[in-house]
């Protein structure tokens, strides 16, 4: 009797201290308020001289995942069927972000988009990433919009994903007149305290002929089957952009779609909840996906841009898919769009660049 009395004193007190924590991450979880101006950064450098975007001149465009600088190619998430939540060490975080940044600025690019960027979370040894990314980027202006401010999360119970503050980061040659985050609907069942405040930021740069050329950065939700959260994103993104080109304005949009951007995709029951075919019905007429310029040939043999982290990367085994793309209005034009192949070295995705011009 007294063993029973003792376990069952043992198993209120587990109960007690569920209940308190599950009251913790209800009490504490909250959505970052929309339509937020976002601070810009000015160079830590000295300032370029040019003050606009000019018509018909080149300029170049990345977009790079860089997943929280955790996934090294042997890497799995424990979400996706693999091991792992945390990165490995804090060495580790650095050496994976300060790789993904450095393979950025080699493109020599003008505006940069990167997700999944920590400022002081458990998963990445509370390592702050922006500070990393802008020793890259120092003439660069830039700012950033939460989409992640968790409360400590005791998921997996082997190894707690933990508190996490987390960010999309965006960077400009050029100044940034303004720049606001807009909250993307998102589930609202139990999910919603495992995934990211999902977000995109639109930041104005200013252009020679008086208009502004307007970038979207965005990271939409993996939402596996809850339709209604597909939809009301691309809704909303795109009467958004819609409305921007209304007013004669130059539109790119970049990021991680978390659907598969490819135009030959096609849906059935193996088909990853986060691989959904890129929904084209939702764009506007004024609008494409670049993938879309692309021979389907082409499309087929470039390199992926993500891979499935329920294994460790292997060429010939991974499920690898294009998530990340660009989005842009009909007064942009492409010039060259690729998916740079970096064996997934410092991320499970890798880096899609776009050349692109203004056009009158």
């Amino acid at each position: 009797m007294k063993f029973l009395k003792i376990a069952g004193k043992i198993l209120l007190i587990l109960v007690i201290l569920i209940v308190l924590y599950a009251l913790y991450v209800i009490l504490t979880y909250h959505r970052i308020e929309d339509n937020l101006l976002l601070e810009i950064h000015p160079p830590v450098t000295q300032e370029n001289s040019d003050d606009t975007v000019q018509l018909n001149t080149d300029y170049r465009i990345i977009s790079y995942n860089i997943g929280f600088g955790a996934y090294s190619p042997d890497f799995t998430f424990f979400m996706d069927g693999g091991k792992s939540s945390v990165a490995k060490s804090r060495d580790s975080v650095i050496e994976l972000v300060t790789g993904a940044a450095k393979t950025a600025q080699k493109e020599n690019v003008d505006f940069a988009i990167f997700e999944e960027v920590d400022l002081d979370s458990t998963r990445s040894h509370h390592v702050n990433q922006i500070d990393l990314l802008s020793q890259s980027f120092a003439d660069y202006y830039y700012q950033y919009s939460i989409n992640y401010d968790s409360a400590f999360l005791m998921v997996p119970p082997w190894e707690p994903h933990g508190k996490s503050l987390s960010s999309l980061a965006f960077y400009s040659r050029f100044p940034i007149t303004s720049a606001i985050r807009r909250s993307f609907p998102i589930a609202s069942g139990f999910s919603k305290f495992l995934d990211l405040d999902r977000c995109y930021s639109v930041s104005r740069i200013p252009v020679s002929d008086g208009k502004e050329l307007c970038i979207y950065s965005v990271h939409m939700s993996a939402y596996g089957n809850d339709a209604s959260v597909r939809e009301g994103q691309m809704k909303m993104l795109m009467e958004d952009m819609k409305t921007e080109r209304a007013l004669g304005n130059y539109i790119v949009c970049g990021g991680d779609f978390n659907h598969n951007m490819n135009k030959s995709a096609e849906e059935d029951d193996s088909t990853p909840s986060w691989a959904h075919p890129f929904p084209r019905e939702y764009l506007p007429d004024s609008f494409v996906n670049v993938m879309d310029l692309l021979p389907e040939e082409v499309q087929q043999n470039m390199a992926k841009s993500s891979r499935n982290t329920d294994i460790p990367y292997d060429p010939k085994q991974s499920f690898v898919v294009t998530l990340d793309g660009f989005l842009i209005s009909d007064n942009i034009v492409c010039k060259d769009f690729e998916i740079l192949d970096t064996g997934f070295a410092y991320s499970d995705h890798n880096p899609v660049v776009m050349t692109f011009e203004l056009i009158s």
